[in-house]
């Protein structure tokens, strides 16, 4: 696992760095290239508030990842645990509770779960109609985004979807995973224009109205 604080603060090179091991799963070193050991995973950070001295991300790398979440404030009780955690002598104990080769299996599990092709069609006709040139790109699309999501966030709702199934002990995947998930999914993946800016829209109130025109499967 690799957590990268911050990520908008490092320079360009070490961003084409990481895109290469989130993608190729590997890093060149001159010339050199090593393979990545086997499960390799990203978390990022980025301060929303604070852009003097960083660099944003390029929409190649922003596609890499699976979710962009947005954390709120933390409850007054988790604050509370902050504070004991980290004003006494108390220390952290880590234990495994899975293996490495667990996670690839799980992986493996995730693939392995079925989805019907009506909802499949579902997914395609979602990401399709975020994209501005699309026949499918509803008006308010049109208006505000300049590029939409590509095939990879397609990909990416399903994988995320089979993943909520088999947490909720189902194999097979349902409209619900796929309407919990979409958003996350594709927040990071819609780039918007000076209009969206300045009408202070964002890209969550854009895909929730995608998101409520996702066909139910069955539904006439």
């Amino acid at each position: 696992v690799l957590l990268a604080d911050e990520i908008n603060r490092t320079p360009p090179k070490t961003q084409s760095a990481l895109l290469e091991a989130m993608q190729e799963h590997s890093c060149t070193v001159r010339g050199h290239m090593y393979r990545l050991p086997a499960p390799f995973f990203v978390l990022a950070t980025q301060n929303p508030i604070e852009l003097e001295g960083t660099y944003p991300l390029p929409e190649a790398q922003l596609d890499r990842f699976l979710f962009n979440s947005l954390l709120d404030d933390l409850s007054a009780e988790d604050e509370l645990k902050v504070i004991d955690r980290t004003t006494t002598p108390c220390e952290a104990k880590v234990e495994a509770v899975t293996s490495a080769e667990e996670l690839l299996d799980f992986q493996q599990l995730v693939r392995m779960v079925p989805i019907a092709e009506t909802i499949s069609r579902g997914v395609v006709s979602l990401v399709r109609a975020t994209r501005p040139k699309s026949e499918s790109a509803p008006g308010i699309i049109q208006k505000y985004a300049n590029y939409g999501a590509s095939v990879r966030a397609a990909q990416s709702i399903v994988l995320a979807a089979k993943a909520r199934a088999l947490s909720h002990k189902r194999y097979h995947v349902t409209y619900e995973d796929i309407t919990a998930i979409a958003i996350p999914v594709l927040r990071h993946r819609i780039i918007l224009n000076f209009h969206a800016e300045s009408d202070r829209i964002d890209a969550d109130q854009i895909l929730k109205q995608l998101v409520a025109q996702v066909p139910r499967p069955g539904a006439d």
